[in-house]
């Protein structure tokens, strides 16, 4: 029997998932729906089946070893969501024991950036750096922090919180309570929010004006930004300059030899990289500069958090003595 594991991403819009085998193939991935699902019961018992029937479609020769799931405040220590500000269930959500049940295997939980920078660091850009941060870029942003190769947990198992350090104490209201926090700027939700006070602040004409917020996409900004959009353009400009601000403190935290945008707001490329990269490099003090790069995630975006969320499993049953390396 071929042992696999399941590699899970909740995000705040989708819910990715993927079957992975232990050299890090994603035998399968998909994803449903996170806003779809009213409770998070409904959300297991969706995914569950839909884990079930892609297992079964593979065939008989694979024996499911354990989950592992990224997501917003994941608490490794514990296996629960702790009061996610991107997801519509609040609370402590004990989605180790939830996920579980309907398979009889260990399930991991962590913060979805912490998932993707152990994807990174296992099979994508970082396998031979033991420094680094990965900042994922999607409904809001994330952060995992590796240090001489062991990703930071911290005491309480939710470090890694980049997106709710303050760029604005009476800026932009946050879905955590806060106001001013770095993801209300830097993040698919903030460039749009950017956008519509840039709408507001111009006089020259612009093809976001005409779209809604909720309808208004990142790839829509991008394609604008690309076709020399004054508004999409400056848009851009003004995440990268926040978004380089606040690493150059990251920075002087960590020393990391490098720092990859992940997500999709990274997919806009040299619109998003070169601002971020030129107000990183304004702001670091002296010793730092020209040290650290900025690089893009070194695995389909998709699959990282997965790849990530699944070697979670391969490295707790390695600690257990169950499988070898």
């Amino acid at each position: 029997m071929k042992e696999i594991t399941i590699g899970i991403d909740i995000g705040g819009t989708n819910t990715k998932f993927g079957i992975v085998d232990r050299s890090g193939n994603v035998l399968f991935q998909d994803r449903i729906k996170t806003q779809e699902h009213e409770e998070v019961s409904d959300l297991v018992n969706d995914l569950a089946k839909a884990i079930k029937e892609s297992i079964a479609n593979l065939g008989t020769d694979y024996s499911l070893v354990g989950i592992g799931v990224g997501a917003a405040n994941g608490n490794y220590y514990k296996g629960t969501i702790e009061h996610a500000t991107n997801l519509k269930w609040k609370g402590i959500i004990p989605l180790a024991d939830m996920l579980s049940k309907p398979f009889g295997v260990p399930t991991l939980v962590t913060n979805d950036a912490n998932a993707a920078a152990v994807g990174e660091m296992v099979y994508g850009a970082a396998r031979n750096m033991k420094d680094f941060v990965v900042i994922t870029l999607g409904t809001g942003l994330g952060s995992g922090f590796v240090c001489n190769g062991q990703l930071i947990n911290g005491k309480h198992g939710i470090a890694g919180e980049l997106g709710h350090t303050t760029v604005n104490y009476a800026g932009r209201y946050c879905n955590c309570g806060k106001r001013g926090c770095l993801e209300t700027y830097v993040s698919a939700t903030g460039i749009k929010r950017s956008v519509y006070k840039l709408l507001a602040d111009h006089l020259e004409p612009s093809e976001l004006r005409g779209i809604s917020f909720d309808n208004l996409n990142t790839k829509m900004i991008t394609e604008a930004a690309v076709r020399g959009d004054i508004v999409a353009r400056e848009a851009f400009e003004y995440t990268g300059r926040i978004l380089g601000t606040k690493l150059a403190e990251t920075v002087v935290h960590t020393d990391p030899e490098a720092i990859f945008l992940f997500g999709g707001l990274s997919l806009a490329g040299d619109l998003i990289f070169k601002p971020t990269i030129k107000h990183m490099e304004a702001n670091l003090m002296p010793v730092f500069r020209g040290k650290v790069k900025i690089l893009p995630s070194g695995l389909q975006n998709q699959a990282a958090p997965i790849l990530g969320a699944s070697s979670l499993v391969w490295n707790y049953l390695e600690e257990k003595g169950k499988v070898h390396a």
